[in-house]
């Protein structure tokens, strides 16, 4: 059937940018994962506004039954995208890998260790 040839393929769900210079705007959309960036798609499935609004919130917009109906059927959120899921409540929140400093997770961990051997002492 025509639906079987949509789940063979590894689908995403991504951002696109649009948007000017230095005020972006993106579109979440499911897309074949060899696809570029803005490129053909599958489905719009939301619209995502990283600059604050005047009330100081970041604008998500989704179709939360179609984003759902894509996961359902295997498609892979793209790391920023599982975020905005996670804080959509949609997904549970993905970790937060990454971030901050470079090498402060290891410092962290080296830490965390030193302490623990001193609380067995």
């Amino acid at each position: 059937g025509g639906t079987s040839q949509v789940v063979d393929m590894p689908v995403r769900i991504r951002l696109a940018r649009y948007g000017h210079r230095n005020h972006p705007f993106y579109r979440i959309y499911v897309a074949d994962s060899r696809a570029p960036r803005d490129g053909k798609h599958l489905e719009v499935v939301g619209h995502y506004d990283p600059k604050p609004e005047i009330d100081g919130n970041k604008h998500l917009g989704l179709k939360i039954d179609r984003v759902k109906y894509w996961l359902s059927v295997g498609a892979q959120p793209s790391d920023t995208v599982a975020r905005l899921l996670g804080q959509a409540g949609i997904i549970p929140t993905p970790p937060r890998k990454g971030g901050g400093r470079p090498g402060a997770a290891r410092a962290t961990g080296r830490g965390f260790a030193a302490s623990a051997a001193s609380a067995l002492y």
